[in-house]
């Protein structure tokens, strides 16, 4: 290979013109736009590279050394198969694939790589913000002590009528797999496991369509429970402004909070389980610091991401985000979701092929009609880079 990543766009839109953008401005080192594919041909006009309106005609010209998956959710699995199958590199953008099966497809196939050295990555942009790195740090090395309580309200995510009418397949069980949960919250979910773990138990109360007139969910409250005795709830919809992005941790040594700017934790001088045993008070608390960690901006994100996956490719580095790890962001989802519609405690992990069942179940009996508009011009570029 040489000094520089050819890397093949697949799916132009919102996401993958937003990379695009990113690495034609020479925010990504070492690498070029060496094709684009998109099945919408209005969205390849004008472009100065090699263009493909099949993803399987761009595998085969050999003009790519590695491809990024920016599609509707579903082909991410077709896609990224073919793709691992032809043996170049692949990175996929969140979620891996809509459900727990697929990922499994996914992975297996990663497994069947032709070549050794093939690289399967996904674009966990959060795990490169410094507050989930400090808190992530500050986990593994024991300092908040055994967690016993997560809380995360992810409120933030307001979409309005016209976003939503702003594509065929959003918001539909055929065309995007799901609502807030498959589409806005997937880096949470992904920080959730990477932070705290896998829970054994969900139980979800999900609300199909509440707030806006789609077939999929729009609010969901859920509550986890961890085989340590933790307990997690996590609140997300797309419902609510201002809305929230509080994430509250509580631990042996104390409490640490996530919200705006920087990292917040009142730390007991002494474990809470240890003074609850050897105090002699009938009210006593221990002593506590509030200790001010610094943390500044967000990381490079999805720059960031991008340019690890070159490197890696490249230089050998370690991926940011395999994407094998991203089956249990997945998993996750998928309890919440199955939870709330079977209406009962669902165990992990899940029977993947119980979910499968269930997703061509809402997509059988699928009999709503989704109203596309045009999208106006007041659209924000941040908040389409969440899709």
């Amino acid at each position: 290979m040489s000094s520089t990543l050819r890397l093949g766009i697949i799916g132009i839109g919102n996401m993958g013109g937003a990379h695009a953008g990113n690495i034609r401005s020479g925010q990504v080192k070492r690498c070029t736009i060496a094709a684009v594919c998109d099945t919408d041909p209005a969205r390849l006009k004008g472009l100065d590279c090699p263009v493909f309106a099949d993803h399987r005609a761009m595998l085969a010209s050999g003009t790519v050394d590695a491809v990024l998956i920016a599609t509707p959710h579903y082909d991410h699995t077709t896609i990224g198969i073919d793709a691992l199958a032809a043996g170049v590199h692949v990175m996929v953008e969140k979620p891996l694939s809509v459900h727990k099966a697929d990922c499994e497809r996914l992975i297996a196939a990663y497994e069947r790589r032709p070549k050794p050295g093939q690289l399967f990555a996904a674009m966990f942009n959060q795990r490169t913000n410094p507050a989930y790195i400090k808190l992530r740090d500050l986990i593994q090395a024991g300092e908040l002590g055994e967690i016993r309580r997560v809380n995360w309200i992810i409120t933030d995510w307001f979409r309005t009528e016209a976003y939503y009418a702003s594509g065929g397949w959003r918001a539909t069980w055929r065309g995007e797999g799901g609502g807030v949960l498959i589409n806005q919250c997937p880096h949470q979910l992904d920080l959730m496991q990477w932070l705290f773990g896998m829970p054994v138990r969900v139980r979800a109360h999900v609300a199909l369509g509440k707030w806006h007139a789609i077939e999929t969910e729009d609010a969901v409250t859920a509550y986890l429970e961890y085989a340590t005795g933790a307990t997690g709830v996590f609140i997300t919809t797309t419902g609510e402004t201002p809305g929230t992005n509080r994430l509250e941790v509580a631990g042996e040594r104390g409490r640490v909070v996530i919200e705006g700017e920087g990292l917040k934790w009142i730390r007991n001088t002494t474990p809470m389980t240890e003074f609850s045993r050897t105090t002699t008070q009938s009210f006593g608390r221990p002593e506590t610091w509030n200790v001010e960690i610094p943390v500044k901006g967000s990381g490079g994100q999805h720059i960031e991401v991008l340019q690890n996956f070159v490197d890696a490719i490249l230089d050998g580095k370690p991926l940011i985000a395999p994407a094998q790890e991203g089956i249990r962001s997945v998993e996750l989802g998928n309890a919440m979701l199955v939870s709330g519609l079977l209406d009962r405690t669902v165990e992990l992990p899940l029977d993947s092929a119980m979910v499968e069942r269930e997703f061509q179940r809402l997509i059988a009996s699928s009999k709503f009609e989704k109203k596309v508009v045009a999208a106006g011009p007041a659209g924000d570029f941040a908040a389409s880079h969440s899709r």
